[in-house]
């Protein structure tokens, strides 16, 4: 069984920065692309960040390219997502999650484990 584990969400001005972390647990964890999603109040869950299974490639939605970094450490089981120059419009709850294969996409359908989500305020 796979459990996701996200942490360091919290409230934070326009234009400051943020570190999530996501703890995997699992004997496997190297073998899969992990994703992050947010999914704001009233709003669908949308694609942020994904990294593949070795780290070397990654893809990022247009509305975080640039801010955003995800990246893992397959020996410690964790993901990150390093956000910088927060917006409003990046207000949600964030959520990790295990993709189906080795390079992640951008489909939420395309993952089969998720983490309960940590909330991340951006206020102006």
């Amino acid at each position: 069984q796979v459990q996701l584990v996200e942490s360091g969400g919290g409230s934070v001005q326009a234009g400051g920065s943020l570190r999530l972390s996501c703890a995997a647990s699992g004997r496997t964890f190297s073998n899969y692309a992990m994703g992050w999603f947010r999914q704001a109040p009233g709003k669908e869950r949308e694609f942020v960040a994904a990294i593949s299974w070795s780290g070397i490639t990654t893809n990022y939605a247009p509305s975080v390219k640039g801010r955003f970094t995800i990246s893992r450490d397959n020996a410690k089981k964790m993901v990150y997502l390093d956000m910088n120059s927060l917006k409003p419009e990046d207000t949600a709850a964030y959520f990790c999650s295990r993709s189906r294969g080795r390079y992640g996409t951008t489909s939420s359908g395309e993952y089969d484990y998720w983490g309960q989500g940590t909330q991340v305020t951006v206020s102006s």
